[in-house]
């Protein structure tokens, strides 16, 4: 049986006069408060990358623009391949739907090479998965259901806080082992700070969500359908827009990936 993740991820190629194009199709189990969930967007570009006959290594950096938001219904992605270098290679990306963009972006992808390596950044301290109870979301955020969720810290029935810190620990339900697609979709899996910051749901929306894949391919197979503890905060808020980053740790303190991510949100208080 095909994963729910798989199938909304999902493309078919297309004749196009000018570059490599695809159509995608919006999946009902990914459904955000408004239009997709921009993680299931974003992962299907990576995965539409990956399988171009033509890409190099495996992806290294994304970064998309949603300029528009995308309607329920088939969207159309083309790819252009910039530059390939020996060891990287640039793409850039448009997403149009209805005959108008609704999204832009970059990504590039690469080969590893074996160098001298160190982790900077700390992983969290957390309590193990089992020791943490599992939370949903509510039904309007439909693609959430598609996640097992325990937080460790900055759970939204926490009420409001001045740390907009969320440390959590996440897999994909059903379980599914975790791969460059899954883990960009994981990314953008932090409900927006401005939530946490004020105790409650509000409108907001990412503007420009980028992720940088630490990950080789080895240590995603390593990490198989382990839960993988996600940690995500603000920097500023005001003027009607925030930003927040986000760091993706497996197995063995093994940092995944990176994300920053500039949100919209309007304040109910105002």
């Amino acid at each position: 049986m095909t994963h729910v993740f798989d199938e909304a991820i999902t493309v078919e190629k297309l004749d196009a006069e000018h570059g490599y194009a695809v159509r995608a199709t919006t999946h009902p189990a990914y459904n955000n408060m408004v239009g997709p969930f921009g993680g299931i967007t974003a992962a299907t570009v990576v995965a539409a990358i990956g399988d171009h006959p033509d890409v190099l290594g495996e992806p290294l950096a994304l970064t998309i623009n949603y300029v528009a938001p995308i309607a329920e219904g088939q969207w159309d992605l083309t790819l252009t391949a910039v530059r390939t270098n020996r060891t990287n290679q640039h793409w850039t990306f448009t997403i149009d739907q209805n005959e108008q963009t609704v999204a832009t972006g970059t990504s590039v992808f690469g080969v590893r090479r074996d160098t001298w390596a160190d982790t900077e950044a700390r992983v969290p301290e957390a309590p193990a998965p089992v020791d943490v109870p599992a939370v949903d979301f509510p039904d309007f955020i439909a693609w959430a259901a598609n996640y097992e969720k325990r937080f460790v810290a900055g759970g939204l029935e926490d009420g409001a806080s001045d740390d907009s810190t969320s440390t959590l620990w996440l897999r994909d339900l059903p379980e599914r082992d975790l791969d460059y697609p899954a883990l960009t979709s994981m990314t953008d899996a932090f409900f927006p700070r401005a939530f946490l910051r004020q105790g409650t749901y509000l409108p907001a929306g990412t503007i420009s969500l980028t992720t940088y894949f630490h990950a080789t391919s080895e240590e995603l197979a390593a990490q198989g359908s382990s839960p993988v503890l996600a940690t995500a905060r603000g920097a500023r808020f005001g003027n009607g827009h925030f930003d927040q980053y986000g760091q993706i740790w497996g197995d063995g303190d093994v940092l995944l990936a990176t994300t920053h991510q500039l949100v919209y949100f309007k304040d109910l208080k105002a």
